[in-house]
């Protein structure tokens, strides 16, 4: 019921699996404190068109397919480095997730982990 109506943040370039008897090609960013009693979804900026792709400035580049996601492990890789900082912004190693020209993704959980 929480995601009703709601906009939020997906990783879309993940092999497909299925998940609870659908099949699943992303997965819904949140952010989490350290015992996971607190999870809050990463809101994309509020004008930000639906389907818009999210950057981190300074870190240009095409997404790696789903099939090279997995082989190289790259999420395992990248999850240490999602993080939010004291005002919320997730970013990727002090990268914020940015929508170009609608500002920062945030989300009210400051200090946590994004996965």
């Amino acid at each position: 019921k929480d995601l009703e109506e709601r906009r939020v943040l997906v990783l879309a370039n993940l092999k497909p699996r299925a998940l609870v008897g659908f099949k699943s090609e992303g997965m819904v960013l949140c952010a989490s404190n350290q015992s996971h009693t607190e999870v809050r979804f990463v809101d994309p900026p509020k004008d930000a068109p639906i389907g818009s792709r999210v950057t981190f400035p300074g870190r240009e580049g095409e997404p790696a397919p789903p099939s090279q996601i997995q082989k190289k492990k790259i999420l395992e890789k990248v999850l240490p480095f999602l993080k939010t900082d004291s005002e919320g912004i997730p970013s990727f190693d002090g990268c914020p997730f940015t929508v170009e020209g609608f500002g920062n993704c945030t989300t009210s959980l400051p200090n946590a982990s994004v996965s």
